[in-house]
């Protein structure tokens, strides 16, 4: 049986506006009805809503946390104020969304323009409230797919992470056959759309090499954790307000597990003897940089995870996935490879008119790129590290038997301090222009903004 790559990158405004490439997949998009929603919720204790220390200075999040201690109880559907619907995929459909203050009345009511337009150049929300994105999953439509386990992996996986580039599961809950979940709210919309506005629809090496270097360290974290994502590619990457990335939609996600272990070292690491460096030392924030003995080297990747599932995207899935063989983590890595080569060239190396043939090319087509020479030191470094990743025997594909740690150190990420690449800038930082409007009545306001949703 085929499942699909739900093309739905949930979070994201632009979204709808990518060019959807197809998916594995005959089933239309779940069309979710709220006209026989009743509000028989099931709510969990606020003691379960678990600390995200990733999140300590998330405004968002603290929000979040403030108005469940509020209410002695966790939040439910009753609490937010749906804006407006920004994605469909195979299981769900998602909604921006807000908080309601104490008095039930949305902070956006204050705010009539469009919503995305209270963001200011910093990235920061000028408005009262904070956006998130609720998806929300018809339990009923997707039982008669048979997709229940997919939406209920994704929930699994979304209350394990607390990663800075991977999304954080802000609140869920169920009403009636629906069960919703609420995360964070990316306004710079997926790095596919945002190719599509570069020059030439690609990106330069360097903007390439910084987004691929946070896909790893996000790889390299779901790896730890005995997650191989399996549904890689730009539409599920999307832009944070501060220009920095978040991978999306788990619903593919295979979960295994990681024996971690210390390996002898290929390559070079900075020596210092005074200090031993903390195993996930990249996740969080330091003033002082430690490194691993030289010689040694911390792997933690889910190598013994097999799946013999046809899951994916055509233009993404690796050789073993397309001739119908069993895979492991190794296509994660198969996936990057392609995904940083259709971020420098603008297109997937094996992509052809019908999804057969896109297939066969994967199997049996010899990787090119469209110039014999690269233009720079840097680019060719790219080239070296895409044909390692694109290697069609998984078990000699680079990042297989060591992931991340193996990927980390080619020339390709050299002279990057991936343990704090989240304090670089970014190529680009969303800048959504706020728009002035003529003040209304707060009355007109309240039954304009929820028109849409009137059964609430």
């Amino acid at each position: 049986m085929v499942d699909t790559a739900a093309r739905d990158s949930g979070m994201s405004f632009d979204t709808l506006n990518s060019a959807q490439r197809t998916s594995m997949s005959s089933d239309s998009i779940c069309s979710t009805s709220f006209s026989r929603l009743s509000f028989d919720l099931l709510p969990t204790s606020p003691d379960t809503l678990s600390v995200k220390p990733h999140r300590s200075s998330d405004f968002a999040y603290s929000a979040i946390r403030s108005a469940t201690f509020r209410r002695k109880s966790a939040l439910t559907f009753r609490d937010f104020h749906l804006l407006r619907r920004i994605g469909a995929g195979d299981i769900g459909t998602v909604y921006l969304c807000r908080l309601r203050d104490s008095a039930g009345v949305a902070a956006s009511d204050e705010f009539p323009s469009a919503e995305y337009d209270n963001w200011n150049s910093n990235g920061e929300d000028e408005s009262p409230g904070c956006l998130y994105a609720m998806k929300v999953v018809d339990k009923e439509a997707v039982a008669m797919k048979n997709k229940s386990q997919r939406a209920e992996m994704e929930r699994k996986i979304l209350k394990m992470l607390d990663h800075p580039f991977l999304p954080t599961l802000y609140a869920e809950f169920e009403a009636s056959h629906f069960s919703c979940i609420v995360m964070e709210f990316c306004p710079g919309g997926d790095l596919h759309s945002l190719r599509h506005k570069q020059p030439q629809k690609r990106f330069p090496v360097s903007s390439a090499r910084f987004y691929g270097a946070e896909v790893l360290v996000a790889l390299e974290y779901l790896h730890m954790l005995g997650i191989i994502y399996r549904d890689l590619k730009p539409e599920n990457v999307l832009v944070r307000s501060d220009g920095h990335i978040m991978l999306s939609d788990f619903d593919l996600s295979l979960c295994s597990h990681a024996i971690p272990a210390v390996e002898p070292h290929r390559t070079f690491l900075v020596p210092n003897t005074n200090t031993r460096t903390p195993l996930f030392s990249c996740l969080f924030r330091s003033t002082k940089v430690q490194t691993l003995n030289p010689n040694r080297l911390f792997v933690a990747e889910p190598v013994g995870a097999r799946s013999s599932s046809f899951v994916g995207t055509h233009e993404y899935v690796s050789p073993e996935v397309a001739s119908g063989n069993s895979h492991g983590n190794a296509v994660d890595w198969w996936s990057f490879g392609i995904f940083l080569y259709e971020l420098l060239y603008g297109y997937t190396p094996f992509a052809a008119a019908s999804n057969d043939v896109t297939l066969r090319n994967i199997i049996k087509k010899p990787l090119g790129f469209p110039t014999a020479a690269a233009s720079s030191t840097l680019e060719q470094h790219a080239r070296d590290l895409i044909r390692g990743l694109l290697h069609k025997d998984p078990t000699r594909r680079l990042g297989s038997k060591r992931g991340a740690a193996d990927v980390k150190n080619h020339p390709f990420f050299g002279g990057m301090n991936l343990a704090l690449i989240r304090m670089m800038n970014p190529p680009e930082v969303p800048y959504l222009r706020r728009q002035k409007t003529v003040p209304r009545s707060r009355s007109s306001r309240r039954v304009q903004a929820t028109a849409s949703f009137d059964c609430f």
